[in-house]
């Protein structure tokens, strides 16, 4: 065996699995194009809408007034123990 056919086997084989390389990369782009095109699908169906946002705005904010309605009485009962 000469020098010549070592080295093209050896670059055949470089070759090859360069290929095989690309080839699978090339595979896993497709397959991440096609997950990302049902993603852009899936993510249109659950948008919230803005009315929702601002019924739900809403109703924290009522839920917030409460609170500072009976942390704010606490604070004057604790005023007025202090007081006595």
């Amino acid at each position: 065996m000469d020098w010549q056919n070592v080295i093209n086997i050896g670059i055949g084989s470089l070759l090859a699995i360069g290929g095989w390389f690309a080839r699978q990369l090339w595979d896993s782009v497709k397959e991440l194009k096609t997950d990302i095109a049902d993603l852009r699908l899936h993510v249109s169906e659950t948008y919230t809408k803005k009315s929702e946002v601002e019924a739900l705005e809403a109703q924290m904010e009522k839920r917030f007034d409460r609170l500072e309605q009976m942390i704010a009485r606490l604070y004057d009962k604790i005023d007025a123990k202090a007081d006595k």
